[in-house]
């Protein structure tokens, strides 16, 4: 006796990518049990235990014959529990227990208890997208993560529910996120930092311009505060730029509900973080910490603690906003254009350049401490500044200063203005120092101070970037002799 064979939608996650898969089932006689080939890890093999026991607990029956499922392409390796589902819906459709009218035009995806529940799987995002690419319906559990419109997904709950056919199952009515939700309740302000305006004029130059910045100083002087609020001044996330990061928070399996509110990430990752922990990896193959900070900020404290093969990994990043990891399956891609923001002491004992607090650190110690980050990492870093400690009387007294709105507006502003303006002039791809309108004064400036600095090609372009970026702020087309010299008091680092 032979039985038909049937294929349902799947799907698996590889990088930040779902990929359609076939989960093709077929029942035929001889030794009862459930065979599951193409490339399955051994997640999609523990399913077969899964579903039989769901199989029996919602009331159907596992028949007592040999089914093989094989999970199509063959050469494609498949991850996640998200298989669960439709190999159940495939072994029951296949042997006749539920209706299979209307199965072709959906997607499963789901984990299943052993009482028959569906729960949600990792990159439930990635699945929704891979969907409406494909014109069909995604089913999968009802609390699942599916991002801002939810509108043609299905919610299924218990695999008995499958009993009436697929036209019954419902479909989800708003966007779903986790019960810990990382949406901030009270924003925080730049009005709360007292006396460092001259640190907000380079968070907002910064912003701006999307410039890397590295804040030097003493302990207690503010520069963890100063980089807490950094995405209080940055504009509202893009559809594009949201779409990208619910992506990766979604397959690196990170709440989104702040993504969804319309919040920027902010990743501050510990000094203890290894490699791929931060530029991703592992198996199956995550993002990074880099690429969580996609469309907003990422913050390293206390850099130089951080390991030295840690920080070389963000060099290519920083350069090309994007992690390409090459693995013996292949080439994963992951997205990662983000505002870095980097604190330090200027010294192990935290007190060098601090005005009425004695550094006791050697001079060799204060090089081997400041040598940890690494020059090419360093020049990279657009922007470095100095933060000193606020005037206690100021802090006493519970004086406010420059808050985010006024910041913000200046930031948005800047950015508009800059729009406009690389929209009336021709594309030439990387930024070049004559594509960023200096002056005569202002291009003579630049080299004498490049002379006297040491600076190099990469180094030259970056204060001519930012001092294009000042510029901007004050909407003028030519940069001044004055812009010039903002830029490169904020690119010098002698102490």
């Amino acid at each position: 006796m032979s039985w038909d064979s049937l294929a349902v939608n799947a799907a698996t996650i590889r990088g930040v990518e779902a990929f359609r898969v076939s989960c093709e089932v077929s029942c035929s006689g001889g030794i009862p049990g459930i065979s599951i080939v193409g490339l399955p890890d051994g997640s999609v093999l523990e399913a077969r235990t899964r579903v039989r026991c769901a199989i029996r607990n919602c009331g159907f029956e596992l028949p007592r014959l040999h089914i093989t499922v094989n999970l199509a392409p063959a050469e494609l390796r498949k991850t996640g529990t998200g298989f669960d589902l439709p190999l159940a819906v495939g072994i029951l459709a296949a042997t006749g227990q539920i209706p299979r009218g209307g199965l072709d035009g959906l997607l499963f995806v789901g984990e299943l208890g052993l009482d028959g529940s569906v729960n949600e799987s990792r990159g439930m995002v990635a699945y929704r997208h891979l969907a409406d690419s494909l014109g069909l319906r995604l089913v999968c559990a009802p609390e699942s993560p599916v991002g801002p419109d939810p509108q043609r997904t299905l919610g299924l709950s218990n695999l008995s529910q499958l009993r009436g056919g697929a036209h019954r199952i419902p479909t989800l009515d708003a966007p779903v996120v986790s019960s810990v939700s990382s949406v901030s309740p009270e924003p925080l302000d730049y009005r709360d930092v007292i006396d460092q305006e001259m640190a907000k004029r380079a968070l907002v130059i910064a912003a701006a311009g999307d410039h890397g910045l590295l804040m030097v100083g003493p302990p207690g002087s503010g520069k963890s505060m100063l980089a807490q609020r950094m995405t209080s001044i940055l504009p509202p996330l893009h559809n594009s730029e949201r779409e990208e990061a619910l992506l990766v928070h979604s397959v690196a399996e990170e709440d989104i509900g702040g993504l969804l509110a319309g919040q920027r990430p902010f990743r501050s990752p510990h000094h203890s973080i290894s490699c791929a922990g931060m530029i991703g990896g592992g198996r199956p193959v995550v993002p990074g910490e880099v690429s969580l900070a996609h469309g907003g900020v990422l913050f390293l404290d206390e850099i130089p603690e951080f390991a030295s093969n840690v920080l070389q990994a963000l060099r290519q990043p920083f350069e090309e906003h994007e992690v390409r990891l090459v693995r013996a399956d292949g080439l994963y891609r992951f997205p990662c254009r983000f505002s870095f923001l980097a604190a330090a002491n200027p010294c192990p004992c935290g007190h060098l350049g601090d005005i009425g607090r004695e550094c006791r650190c050697s001079p060799a110690q204060i090089e081997k401490y400041q040598s940890r980050v690494g020059g090419p990492l360093l020049d990279r870093i657009d922007m470095h500044i100095f933060v000193s400690r606020p005037d206690s009387r100021l802090v006493v007294r519970d004086e406010q200063g420059t808050g985010s709105d006024e910041m913000r507006e200046k930031v948005i502003s800047a950015r508009e203005y800059a729009a406009w303006r690389r929209g009336r002039e021709p594309s030439e791809g990387r930024p070049t120092v004559s594509s960023l309108s200096l002056g005569a004064d202002a291009r003579r400036s630049l080299e004498a101070i490049s002379r006297q600095l040491g600076l190099g090609g990469r180094a030259t372009v970056k204060v001519a970037s930012v001092a294009r970026t000042i510029a901007d702020l004050d909407h003028r087309a030519r940069v001044s002799r004055e812009d010039v010299g903002e830029a490169c008091a904020y690119r010098e680092r002698s102490r």
